[in-house]
């Protein structure tokens, strides 16, 4: 039986301990950020589970052990924030983890990780049933910076609509609806292929009709999106 050590228990730390309950890895405990200096010490991995910008300094208060692997859950920093430890890797969940409870039933509802470094994180998603693929260290700004679009802009624009389609009396289940059959259009076609509507059809006449009819602070971010679908239409 692998074992393994967390620190940092809020939703990531708490979401990652919940999957493995009940697997094949023994999760020893799950610690604050106070004294991890032993953390190391007799298990298989550890993985840092706290906010990016206190990796490093976890990192470093951890002793180095030559048999364990420290890991975090970081999409957007590399191996290097877990200096000095030899064996280092990195396993990002693709998936919102809102928080530990659902967050554990989406870790083990097969998603995809973003990995790097020590081929032990492969064995932990796959007891996760998850699929991985890898990111160099240089690519994970941009990996993240994709991965945040998909996700936490994406639910920045569906506040935006839930917004304006409420002056109207629009009920956000049925722009919900929408949404879903749009995603499945995007997957099954592709973005280019699937998008459709006024900008991407070169309609001017009713984008300025939506102009006119939003409030002066929805005017921003709607015209960066009609940019956007002009772009990918390949009318800019």
């Amino acid at each position: 039986m692998r074992s393994v050590r967390i620190i940092g228990g809020g939703r990531a730390g708490g979401a990652l301990a919940g999957a493995l309950d009940g697997s094949s890895w023994d999760v020893v405990e799950v610690l604050g950020r106070g004294d991890v200096g032993g953390a190391a010490e007799a298990v298989d991995l550890v993985v840092i589970a706290t906010p990016d910008d206190a990796i490093a300094d976890v990192a470093r208060s951890v002793r180095p052990s030559v048999t364990t692997v420290v890991a975090h859950l970081a999409g957007s920093r590399g191996l290097d924030d877990l200096r000095p430890h030899p064996r280092r890797a990195a396993m990002h969940p693709l998936v919102a983890l809102p928080d530990p409870e659902r967050g554990a039933e989406l870790l083990r509802s097969g998603v995809w990780f973003a990995t790097a470094g020590d081929l032990l994180i492969s064995e932990l998603v796959a007891e996760l049933g998850g699929q991985e693929f890898t990111i160099a260290d240089e690519d994970r700004a941009s990996y993240h910076a994709a991965a945040a679009i998909a996700s936490n802009h994406l639910v920045a624009v569906l506040g935006q609509a839930e917004r304006i389609g409420a002056t109207a009396g629009l009920p956000f289940e049925a722009l919900m609806a929408l949404v879903r059959a749009t995603v499945d259009n995007v997957a099954e076609l592709g973005p280019a292929a699937a998008l459709t509507g006024p900008a991407a059809r070169g309609d001017d006449e009713t984008v300025e009709r939506h102009r006119a009819a939003l409030a002066p602070d929805e005017l921003a971010a709607y015209d960066a999106l009609v940019a956007e679908a002009r772009r990918l239409a390949g009318k800019d």
